[in-house]
């Protein structure tokens, strides 16, 4: 049996071979625009795939101490907003002193000095309420460690005190009515209110450390978002696709494409007619 084998002129071969790479090249540039991305994997730019990687999962890791610094804001200001509460409290059991001191028999100095004395139990039960996520800094020995970085090497470290009437250095009035002149006790009433007028001023030096505190915070937590957002443009700028651009090479590779099957069609056209003359 005789064969025989099938010779593709020149030109022919030429059209097929430059249709094939437009349709190669097709394909890359529609799954560029499908995806959004010109570098899908490390096999199309290795460079820019694995540094545009790294720079998405430190912008992660940072997201994550975001987080934290936003948890650790929300715990200072809890304790903040037990400071000033506690404060109002101060003001309230000084007032009740003060008019204690005008009192004209014992049992009303008794009345205001029960209110001063649950006055004081208040401000301790407050102080343990002013926690947040098991954290309290208005009580002694709780302390938060807030991260700014990824790896851990800068943070700042958020230490608790006591702000319980007892921690402020005040105690339960015991008596405000001596008993042998039968007549109000100034001077004990005028010792509380002088422990009152220090624990307001040991809390408002708190106060000032803790928003002291929140603004460094705060100010790492802006910085770490506009950080987040920086790495986030640098790795979509290293692989993101121009579909503008994509779109246009898409356009151009079709042109392409019909002109070279209409050139292989002439090329076909030309060779047949040649074999017809034989």
């Amino acid at each position: 049996m005789n064969s025989s084998a099938v010779t593709l002129t020149s030109g022919i071969s030429q059209n097929l071979y430059s249709l094939q790479s437009i349709e190669k090249s097709m394909e890359e540039t529609s799954y560029r625009l499908s995806t959004g991305k010109r570098v899908n994997s490390a096999l199309d730019d290795p460079l820019n795939y694995f540094a545009a990687q790294n720079h998405t999962q430190r912008a992660s890791d940072l997201s994550l101490r975001k987080d934290e610094m936003s948890e650790g804001i929300q715990t200072i200001e809890a304790a903040d907003n037990g400071i000033e509460t506690i404060l109002d409290l101060l003001d309230s059991a000084k007032s009740l002193a003060q008019s204690a001191l005008s009192a004209e028999d014992e049992s009303e100095v008794t009345e205001y000095m029960t209110q001063y004395n649950n006055t004081l139990a208040e401000i301790t039960d407050l102080a343990a309420d002013s926690g947040y996520k098991g954290v309290n800094l208005l009580q002694d020995g709780n302390t938060l460690e807030v991260f700014f970085d990824e790896t851990g090497d800068s943070s700042i470290t958020l230490t608790g005190f006591d702000a319980s009437a007892t921690g402020l250095g005040i105690t339960d009035a015991t008596t405000w009515w001596d008993s042998t002149a039968e007549a109000v006790d100034t001077t004990a009433i005028n010792a509380d209110i002088d422990l009152i007028d220090t624990a307001k001023s040991t809390l408002r030096a708190q106060s000032k450390t803790l928003s002291n505190n929140l603004s460094i915070v705060t100010a790492r937590e802006d910085f770490t978002e506009k950080m987040i957002n920086t790495l986030e443009d640098g790795a979509a700028s290293l692989i993101n696709a121009d579909t503008n651009e994509e779109s246009a090479n898409l356009l151009t590779l079709q042109t392409q494409q019909q002109l070279a099957t209409n050139s292989l069609s002439i090329a076909s056209s030309s060779y047949s007619a040649v074999l017809n003359l034989f």
